[in-house]
């Protein structure tokens, strides 16, 4: 049997045992710039799947501000940052997302998943204990893994069962490691406890912010601004500029030793290519609307208002989400997937989320807000559902 033959006769089978458990992912082919409406696959939708949350990724200041740094460093950058790829664009936004986020340095990441596999693996090795929280985004479970520290687990925002972990940990040294909104629940993690738990045991706070940064805290500052913890109480903080940023790529703040730690040891930022400078300067310009347009997070926060109330009156199986991801608990894979198709009938894009990306028997609609949806598209969301609901 040839290589090829044997390929397929080993892979087959798995592909045909998605299918049958309603568990198969495919790919839709998006036709048009990200937004409220949206054209995909030839057929135009009221999109509630995007992580847009501030409606910044065809914004006219972002997408000049990429066509001018395109203009002058062309697209590509070429080598590394350790190379010859460290742009001045690069510099200035680690600067400027030092300065918003309280914070001595930053640093880039071509992309969230790179980041925190680059700063976990760095900070904890043998001998260590890496915790994190059972909901924690793939990155975060993978870096752990990755790391080769003792790697535990406890239950979803359950301080006890973390503290229990802690106090029986002898490890050389402790990390706690947590996503600041959980992507596919939309709850916070208690980062108030989470940093008193730390400080108790002699472990560091790690959190994720990719959810949260820009869309949480008074001024955008995302769950550090919101639980109000600075550089001493949470060292280790890292978000996405593929969010509420609407760009792409990722960044960790935290202290002067903390960034040159990485710089010297993250494998994910030394043996990659750097983000496109171009990137860098959108991400500044979106940076910089964060800060002047407040607007949009009251907008945000007026149509999960809006949702809320309307899908509890309707008596939809809301999950405990005060942020821009709003669940619907479905609970089968095949009956998520039959609501899906039931919303795209009706000019809705909604994906629904199934194992293993969840638990199993937690199957969801993930139902994401934005700034820009109209409090019009978010009602016709939710009369779509009240019918689905009903049949």
């Amino acid at each position: 049997m040839n290589q090829s033959a044997s390929l397929e006769r080993a892979l087959a089978p798995g592909l045909t045992e998605r299918h049958r458990r309603h568990l198969y992912r495919q790919r839709r082919i998006l036709e048009s710039a990200q937004g409220p409406e949206v054209r995909v696959d030839g057929k135009t939708y009221i999109a509630f799947c995007s992580n847009d949350y501030l409606g910044l990724a065809q914004h006219p200041q972002v997408v000049a501000a990429m066509q001018k740094a395109s203009d002058h460093y062309g697209v590509g950058s070429g080598a590394s940052h350790l190379v010859s790829g460290h742009s001045r664009e690069h510099h200035a936004l680690e600067e400027e997302l030092a300065a918003f986020c309280g914070r001595e340095r930053a640093l880039l990441f071509s992309t969230g998943y790179m980041a925190n596999l680059g700063a976990v693996t760095a900070l904890v090795g043998r001998n260590d204990g890496v915790f994190e929280d059972r909901l924690n985004h793939a990155s975060l479970l993978d870096a752990g893994l990755l790391s080769g520290a003792r790697f535990q687990r406890f239950q979803h925002n359950d301080m006890r069962d973390l503290e229990r972990r802690l106090a029986r940990s002898r490890s050389e040294r402790k990390l706690i490691v947590v996503d600041g909104v959980f992507s596919m629940d939309g709850d916070c993690a208690p980062l108030t406890e989470l940093s008193q738990l730390a400080e108790r045991h002699n472990a560091w706070l790690m959190v994720d912010d990719a959810h949260g940064f820009g869309c949480l805290g008074a001024q955008g500052g995302g769950c550090a601004e919101h639980f109000g913890l600075g550089q001493d109480r949470l060292p280790i903080l890292m978000a996405t500029l593929g969010k509420a940023l609407g760009t792409s790529g990722a960044f960790v703040a935290g202290s002067e030793t903390l960034i040159e730690t990485l710089i010297q040891q993250a494998r994910s930022y030394i043996y990659t290519t750097a983000m496109p400078p171009a990137l860098a300067a959108a991400s500044r310009a979106s940076l910089r609307l964060l800060t002047e347009e407040a607007w949009r997070r009251d907008a945000l926060q007026s149509r999960i208002q809006q949702f809320r109330q309307d899908a509890q009156a309707l008596g939809l199986a809301l999950m405990p989400s005060e942020t821009a991801i709003q669940p619907l608990l479905v609970g089968d894979e095949a009956r998520a997937l039959k609501l899906a198709e039931g919303l795209a009938e009706r000019g809705f894009l909604v994906i629904a989320i199934r194992p293993p990306t969840v638990p199993a028997g937690s199957a969801r609609l993930r139902i994401t807000l934005s700034a820009e949806h109209t409090e019009q598209q978010v009602t016709q969301l939710l009369d779509a559902l009240g019918d689905l609901a009903r049949d």
